[in-house]
């Protein structure tokens, strides 16, 4: 059985055997191998409750001790703790399971001391430990919620980032598509209008070529016509 801060009485051993009937007799033969108690044990057992274990077919129950601390117990409590904490090598700050263990013992053994001497005192310490049990609960739930709020955030920053990403990449190409679009479409363009170009020269060059033939051969046919007006009548 581990150790604990606790003062417990010495274990009472009691004798089981295997199969059914000793599981079912098991906590009739804890009871009757509990002795005679005052009503300070039995609010002290109600407080902590005896630990049980089994061991080789053996069931083992051990009581919390009723006897009174004195001022040696409290300071041999306090140096216990301390070693215990740097025996199990439990964090100084911060959330620790090591640590708020060894300090729920330690508040149990005080819890029992006071309980000795005053129950009322006692069980008023219950509740404030039962309270503070609960409030540890609470922030602890609230504390994993708050971390599965957070990696479903992050999950769902890490989705967004990687959406954006491959859209970013999608539009980059989509770019780069469209601008040589662009590119190819300004290179047909100069070829059309290098093409028309030469065309509207070559059609300029024609035109003019028949209009100076026509002027010509209107030249030729007014001077064929001077001449037959200007020939002598026979």
């Amino acid at each position: 059985m581990q150790a604990s801060l606790v003062k417990y009485n010495t274990p009472n051993l009691i004798n089981t055997t295997g199969g059914a009937k000793g599981k079912k007799d098991k906590d009739k033969r804890a009871k009757e191998a509990q002795p005679a108690m005052s009503q300070t044990e039995d609010i002290l057992n109600s407080i902590l409750p005896p630990r049980e274990w089994t061991q080789e077919d053996q069931l083992w129950v051990q009581y919390v001790s009723s006897t009174p601390a004195t001022r040696a117990d409290v300071i041999n409590l306090q140096e216990d703790l301390d070693k215990w904490l740097q025996q199990r090598q439990a964090r100084e700050t911060g959330i620790c399971p090591i640590r708020e263990e060894l300090y729920a013992q330690c508040f149990d053994e005080l819890i029992r001391q006071v309980t000795i001497i005053c129950a009322e005192r006692g069980l008023l310490l219950l509740r404030v430990r039962d309270e503070i049990r609960m409030t540890i609960c609470a922030y602890q739930s609230l504390y994993e919620s708050s971390i599965a709020f957070g990696m479903r955030k992050a999950l769902q920053a890490e989705q967004r980032r990687n959406q954006h990403t491959k859209k970013t990449k999608d539009l980059t190409q989509a770019n780069k598509k469209l601008k040589e679009e662009v590119e190819d479409l300004e290179t047909k363009i100069e070829m059309i209008e290098k093409q028309e170009a030469e065309r509207r020269e070559q059609e300029e060059k024609k035109h003019k070529e028949e209009a100076d033939l026509l002027k010509k051969m209107n030249a030729q046919r007014k001077e064929q016509l001077e001449a037959m007006l200007q020939a002598p009548k026979k």
